[in-house]
């Protein structure tokens, strides 16, 4: 076991290498001369040549990437250009809005796709589980800004139960910033819960098919007794690489939703960081959302070994 965690935490350790020289290498080439976007069109070139000594812009871009990998192993992500704060700051100010909405998401996934799916496999055949996967079916059809659309016209405009967008500070209100987050969260945990209930009721339906299941039920076992005995783990397998791989998903759904409901977020923060050509801010943001993506399928990686015996000999 000490081997196979010490081959996935390698692993983990140099795709974060390379992930943090692909994402230096895109921005830098795409990113355009900063110094002559900050200074405007009219700038002359002597301006130009000096904001960038100032940022440091004119340097080898090797010395560049050093400093930014220097400066994020001692926690400083840099300074934004256009207002001089830290990026370290800024993320800060925006994870209490994205982290509860991502998290939330898959929670609310999990808590209702985990259910729905097994039960539907159960079923198969029998009018209700025909029902649940053709429900599954449409869910993974709609568009992940359609579904927050639709909750905000009906909760929000209709019943005005809860907020339509914008935000409220855990500072200011507890309570508010709760409500500020149901609709996006609810949007984007269903769309999610469509996907993985679909791939829950497979993988159940897979597992009650073999062997041992069927020899457990000739034992006296109840249909859904020898699924939870027996057949639970290995169904659980699948499932969760599924998870790993939607945790991608979820970032591309968070981005989507902050602007919907228009939340202060980390997304939104990149989006307005990319327009303005703001080069560390959108490198050590883009970074820290990488490195997340990766904890969660190092996480599913080390979790797949721990159910599956046999994958900590074969990896």
């Amino acid at each position: 076991m000490l081997v196979f965690l010490a081959r996935r935490f390698t692993f983990f350790v140099l795709a974060l290498i390379a992930s943090s020289i692909l994402i230096f290498s895109l921005i830098r080439i795409a990113g355009g001369n900063v110094a002559a976007v900050m200074l405007g069109k009219a700038a002359r070139p002597e301006a130009i040549d000096e904001l960038m000594a100032e940022l440091g812009l004119d340097r080898p871009l090797p010395v560049q990437y050093l400093d930014w990998v220097g400066g994020m192993l001692r926690g400083d992500l840099g300074t934004s250009f256009r207002t001089g704060e830290s990026v370290t700051a800024l993320l800060v100010d925006r994870l209490p809005v994205s982290v509860p909405l991502a998290l939330g998401g898959m929670a609310l996934a999990l808590l209702v796709a985990l259910p729905i799916g097994t039960y539907a496999a159960t079923k198969a055949g029998s009018p209700i589980g025909t029902f649940v996967a053709m429900a599954s079916q449409v869910g993974i059809a709609v568009p992940v800004f359609w579904a927050g659309v639709l909750l905000s016209l009906f909760f929000g405009v209709r019943l005005g139960w809860l907020p339509t967008g914008g935000w409220t500070p855990w500072s200011t209100s507890v309570s508010g910033a709760v409500q500020s987050l149901i609709l996006p969260v609810t949007a984007l945990g269903m769309v999610m819960a469509a996907t993985l209930s679909r791939y829950t009721r497979t993988s159940v339906l897979d597992v009650m098919n073999e062997d041992y299941v069927r020899t457990a039920r000739a034992s006296g076992m109840t249909r859904g007794g020898a699924l939870m005995r027996v057949g639970l783990r290995n169904a659980s397998l699948p499932l969760v690489t599924v998870v790993g791989l939607l945790a991608a998903e979820l970032i591309g759904g968070t981005v989507i939703i902050e602007e919907v409901f228009s939340l202060p977020g980390l997304a939104r923060m990149i989006l307005s960081s990319v327009s303005a050509r703001e080069v560390i801010v959108v490198q050590s943001a883009v970074m820290v959302i990488v490195a997340f993506v990766m904890v969660v399928n190092l996480i599913v990686d080390v979790l797949y070994g721990v159910l599956d015996p046999r994958v900590r000999v074969a990896r």
